[in-house]
This record gives C-alpha cells, structure tokens and sequence, in this order.
C-alpha cells in the first residue's frame, strides 16, 4: 500500500466559476486559477501523485501548457486514473476536506462524490468529501480564498 496527500489553494475572485469536485455552483465569487481552479480535485491530483511518487499536478499538467488552459479538472482527474494504471497502480481510496466559509458545502456532498468517483473510476464509498471552516481565521476565513486537503491510499495492482 501506499499513502499521499495533496494540497491547494486558490483566490475567490467575482467573475470566476465556483466549481468544487466538478460540480458548478452558485455563488457571487469563483476561484481564480489557469484552469477550472477546482481546488478540490487538484488537491486529489496530488495526493495520488505522491502516493506513486509520480511528482505533482503541476509536472503532469503545467500552466505554461496552452491545452491545459480552463481544462475540466474531471478531465484531468481521468488522466491521474490512467496513469496511475498504466504505472501499476489501483486506487483504493480518497479522504478529502474542503476549508472554506461559505457557502455551505453539504448540498453538493452527494454530486461531488459521484464525479470524482466516475473520473477516477472507483465506487462512490470510496470517496470521502467533507468541509470546514476556520471561525473567519485565516485567508479562507475572510473569504478571501478556497483550500483543499486530501489523502489517496493506492495498491500495487
């Protein structure tokens, strides 16, 4: 077995899509980023990553790479799939933890799963999506920004 975890960040900007875990939701600021900037599914990117020890998000998908301009993190959350099983890799599970103010995340809980578990190509009940706050500490207690943690577990195939 082996275990990683993933972090990122991103600015809530007005004018930008709030998309977390695929799902587009409404809200009156988005996150600002080169792609869809789903903090959610990048932090996921880069714990399966680590967890093979494949490097980062950035190395598979650069910023200074023209295809990957807002390209659909579930898009690049397939290709993380692939590869890993091109490299000998199954996934076993996702924790994850979305820090944030606002909004409220629980409405969204349900579809996120099912995305990241179809981009992945793993059962639902493997993946785990929760949210918290900071009491208003901190860049994403002021609303001024979105983060995300995640740990992926992975088995030699």
């Amino acid at each position: 077995m082996r275990i990683g975890n993933g972090y990122d960040a991103h600015r809530l900007k007005e004018g930008c899509k709030l998309i977390l875990g695929g799902v587009d939701i409404e809200f009156e600021k988005g996150l600002e980023g080169y792609s869809d900037a789903d903090v959610l599914s990048h932090a996921i990117a880069d714990a399966l990553f680590g967890a093979a020890s494949l490097g980062d998000i950035g190395k598979w998908f650069p910023d200074s790479d023209e295809k990957y301009k807002d390209i659909s993190s579930m898009l690049l959350l397939k290709k993380v799939s692939n590869t890993l099983s091109e490299q000998g890799y199954q996934i076993e599970n996702i924790d994850s933890v979305l820090v944030l103010e606002k909004p409220k995340i629980a409405p969204f809980t349900d579809k996120i799963k099912d995305n990241i578990s179809q981009a992945l190509g793993i059962e639902k009940d493997r993946v785990s999506v929760k949210a918290t706050t900071t009491e208003g500490m901190g860049f994403e207690g002021k609303g001024e920004g979105i983060s995300a943690y995640a740990v992926a577990l992975l088995n030699e195939k």
